[in-house]
């Protein structure tokens, strides 16, 4: 007896999901390339951000065990990249004093301009700090050598646009410790950065 055979014909709408994939599929690679060349053009530098200064405006230490401070930092934003704006977001940072964490310090969005650099001024102020036993004694020397360490950790997120597409993005972290004299508040300059330059 002879075998019975069959054809089923491919259905339309395997078809257009089968065009939609190969549409979507040749777009990604496109955008790809097109960032990709827009980068290579651009060849952009890394974003820095870094400590340009800072003061040590206020240090009360009572016997009690309560510190109460004031600090003036200055971060620099800088964009080095001559064909393009820099965007700097969620730009956070933490200053704290052993390990006791003191104060936040946040940025709204902002722009940096070509081969440009944005300071920001944050003044932080502390509420009075109850001391341990640990902190006690660090700040004892601290006075003692005349220099008093706070450390500050944290970031922004900053990107260039490439294209009409696309964007590089790039993390600019930093974590360094800020050294000042008691005896006069000034800071004694360190390198802090979040890149270091060649």
């Amino acid at each position: 007896m002879p075998r019975l055979s069959s054809t089923h014909a491919t259905s339309p709408f395997i078809w257009c999901a089968g065009i939609i994939c190969a549409i979507i599929s040749i777009a990604v690679i496109i955008g790809g390339i097109v960032i990709f060349v827009g980068y290579m053009v651009i060849h952009p530098r890394v974003p820095i951000i870094s400590v340009e200064y800072a003061h040590l405006d206020l240090l009360k230490y009572d016997i009690v065990g309560v510190m109460q401070t004031q600090l003036t930092i200055v971060i620099r934003a800088e964009n080095d990249n001559a064909k393009t704006p820099a965007l700097f977001d969620k730009t956070n940072f933490k200053l704290s004093y052993e390990g006791k964490i003191i104060a936040y310090l946040k940025q709204d969005e902002f722009v940096v301009a070509k081969e440009k650099s944005v300071f920001s001024h944050y003044v932080v102020q502390s509420s009075p700090i109850p001391l341990s036993t640990q902190m006690k004694q660090a700040i004892d020397y601290a006075i003692k050598q005349d220099v008093i360490v706070f450390e500050l950790k944290g970031g922004s997120k900053a990107r260039w646009r490439v294209g009409p597409v696309g964007s590089v993005k790039f993390e600019c972290n930093l974590s360094c410790e800020l050294r000042f004299r008691p005896s006069d508040h000034n800071y004694i300059p360190s390198h802090c950065t979040s890149s270091h330059k060649h």
